[in-house]
């Protein structure tokens, strides 16, 4: 696979090509969006479009073009925009992103179970973050935040309201597939491995997308949680080599949030259980949740860094290249002028 830049790209200047990448992607989605408003829901001119987003409950295409935008500019914006960047170094998607395959099934579950068991600790974070309150000289910007803080919360709760069992599978899919697997290809596959690669440190790479990947959603009110979100799914594909790893830990993040609204709509949590709340569970609880989360990352840690065995496994030796046991019948020995036949075996 030959790419038109160099795998070797300054880790900058990867990070800009990403950006403009995205920016690119970002437009054809937008232009497969009008495509498909006009073609399925009958929206042929822009004010139509914006009355619409400023306003989608009065429409009755509004949640369905929501979603629509919103899976599109995540899975062609974000996710296009890192599998791309592979492409251009030449570099083939599994080596780019699953330097370290396969990998245990079990660990997929072990990430995901970090991700549920750490809910309960992450409310005690999510409710100071809430509360929190800027100094004097940064009012502007917290009358600013907070506003934005409202329209998400308007947003997830109107794309939130499932009506069906159908509407559920949308937002699953939308929602809890399609962010795992383009923000993780992005800010794990690509943002924190250039920043590993220009610091030197992975613990720099891992903290420093963590950052990227919180400021992005924009929701300074729930910055810091998201930020520790990010770096536990930083550190479980640092320590895993494998981006399906965070895609599952991701998912698991996403898809629980979806069922527990799900259930609460439905009445089987009862009317007292609000989901979007942001007050702390009880302190035994968040005390109980820390101490296995911090277990289960531990046992991450020790599991991850324990090698995995290859599909083929390859030994170079005196005779030549051993696959599985079998030397091949010419043998070839790796010298410092390249590989060379070996002794009283036959030349082309």
């Amino acid at each position: 696979m030959k790419g038109f830049v160099s795998s070797r790209l300054h880790p900058l200047l990867a990070l800009l090509l990403l950006l403009g990448l995205i920016i690119g992607a970002a437009c054809l989605a937008y232009f497969l969006i009008a495509l498909a408003c006009v073609a399925f829901f009958g929206i042929r001119s822009t004010q139509e479009f914006d009355a619409l987003l400023r306003n989608p409950h009065l429409s009755n295409h509004g949640w369905s073009v929501l979603m629509l935008m919103q899976g599109l500019l995540l899975l062609i914006g974000f996710g296009g925009a890192a599998l791309g960047l592979a492409s251009a170094q030449g570099v083939p998607w599994s080596e780019y992103f699953a330097p370290r395959r396969p990998v245990p099934g079990w660990w997929l579950l072990l990430a995901a179970l970090v991700i549920v068991v750490s809910l309960p600790a992450m409310s005690g974070l999510i409710a100071w973050n809430a509360d929190a309150q800027f100094p004097t000289f940064m009012h502007e910007f917290e009358v600013w935040a907070r506003e934005k803080e409202t329209q998400a919360q308007d947003l997830t709760r109107y794309l939130t309201q499932f009506t069906s069992t159908g509407r559920l599978l949308v937002a699953l899919l939308v929602v809890a597939v399609v962010p795992a697997i383009s923000e993780e290809l992005v800010f794990r596959g690509v943002v924190q491995k250039q920043l590993t690669r220009l610091f030197g440190s992975y613990h720099a790479g891992v903290w420093l997308s963590a950052i990227l990947f919180s400021a992005i959603h924009t929701q300074f009110f729930g910055f810091v949680p998201r930020m520790v979100l990010g770096a536990v799914l930083g550190y479980l594909f640092a320590w895993s080599g494998n981006i399906l790893v965070p895609m599952a830990a991701h998912f698991a993040q996403n898809a629980v949030q979806i069922l527990l609204l799900y259930a609460q709509q439905r009445g089987a949590l009862g009317a007292s259980f609000d989901p979007d709340s942001t007050e702390a569970l009880p302190w035994p609880w968040m005390l109980l949740s820390a101490i296995l989360t911090l277990g289960l990352l531990r046992l991450a840690y020790q599991q991850f860094r324990v090698p995995v065995v290859p599909v083929v496994s390859h030994t170079l030796t005196g005779a030549g290249l051993v696959v599985e046991g079998n030397a091949p019948p010419a043998g070839h020995t790796l010298t410092g002028h390249g590989i060379e036949p070996a002794p009283g075996s036959p030349t082309t």
